[in-house]
């Protein structure tokens, strides 16, 4: 029998949870990001009530199934967090692969392994909490690996909340899963996880309602379209600007190897975080990769197209435009243009 903080706790929690993904998938719902951000809401919605319910066998269907959503939410956190921080991020069927694979297990040990006690309880627990921290790390890592290159300043923020929030959490609950596997949580125990779960789902409602729509959905100015500053801040950025352009033109430093935002505003003797705010703002661009890649493809079209570098193979000209091998090269190249470097040669060639 739940105590009346413990139920209080779950139902604010999963309601909160629930009206969550209803507005995300109202808002934003017409993206990858808003809809993975409101399955995941659900998700969690889940582990609220089975964390409540705890894991007592035999479990009924229902319950197992609530298990199976809130084990395999973890993979639904991977997705999310690279549909969020990585725009160039497209979400295929086979990604619905590892989710099921996941729920499968954790139904099979629910209504199968469990009840029939065919192993010790300990061992398919440890298991399924492996599984969701090997996802939950990919995340954290995923927005940990991407994070210098962001030039959107909300989404930087929003990145440090993912991080720590949910690497202690994930930690807390690995610790009270395996404690209380095959039990149920005692009281303390029990009370003290839905409390953490609900600031954490408060926060993370806090910081979800924050964001602007231009933070999950693709920015709506033209990468390279400079916007027209008036006020005396805006002169100041006008000048940055031109210094940026003449490096970027005149001294070609795209083609340095291991340039960051860092080394490039040192160069231009601005703080980081001005520049990145240039990049962004008036120049349309959400990561400084993508930046960088543009320049460098420009430069490739120019030789591609060029009739007297003919005869230049296309890995010389990627590597001496700043790219480090061909298969990125070739990647970005069709991204941008929607052709391979080689059939943009050809068809330079054919309309010459």
């Amino acid at each position: 029998m739940q105590s009346p903080i413990d139920l209080a706790l779950v139902a604010g929690t999963t309601t909160l949870l629930v009206l969550l993904a209803a507005l995300l998938l109202r808002d934003f719902g017409a993206v990858a990001a808003g809809r993975l951000a409101a399955a995941f809401a659900l998700g969690s919605a889940a582990h609220a009530l089975t964390a409540t319910i705890g894991f007592a066998v035999p479990v009924t269907p229902w319950h197992a199934v609530l298990i199976a959503v809130s084990t395999a939410n973890a993979v639904i956190f991977w997705l999310f967090a690279r549909a969020l921080f990585d725009d160039s991020f497209q979400l295929r069927r086979w990604h619905a692969v590892p989710w099921a694979a996941v729920a499968s297990l954790s139904l099979l040990n629910c209504l199968v392994l469990a009840p029939a006690h065919l192993l010790d309880p300990q061992i398919p627990a440890i298991a399924m909490t492996v599984i969701s921290l090997a996802f939950v790390g990919l995340a954290v890592g995923q927005t940990i690996a991407s994070w210098s290159a962001d030039l959107v300043e909300d989404r930087r923020r929003l990145r440090v909340f993912v991080v720590v929030a949910t690497a202690i959490y994930a930690a807390v609950n690995a610790g009270l899963q395996l404690l209380v596997s095959g039990n149920g949580a005692p009281g303390a125990i029990a009370t003290a996880h839905n409390a953490i779960l609900a600031a954490v789902v408060i926060a993370l409602a806090c910081s979800l309602m924050r964001i602007r729509g231009e933070t999950l959905l693709p920015a709506a100015a033209t990468p390279g379209a400079v916007a027209a500053p008036a006020s005396e801040s805006g002169a100041t950025d006008r000048k940055l600007l031109d210094a940026l352009t003449r490096l970027m033109a005149d001294e070609r430093i795209y083609r340095h190897d291991g340039i960051t935002i860092g080394t490039l505003a040192t160069r231009l003797a601005v703080p980081e975080y001005r520049l990145r705010r240039l990049i962004n703002q008036q120049l349309g661009y959400r990561n400084f990769n993508v930046f960088l890649n543009n320049h460098r493809i420009e430069e490739a079209k120019a030789a591609l197209a060029d009739p007297s570098q003919a005869e230049v193979p296309v890995i010389t000209i990627a590597m001496d435009a700043g790219f480090q091998s061909l298969g990125p090269f070739n990647r970005a190249f069709k991204a941008t243009t929607g052709v391979t470097p080689t059939e943009y040669r050809r068809l330079n060639e054919i309309n010459a």
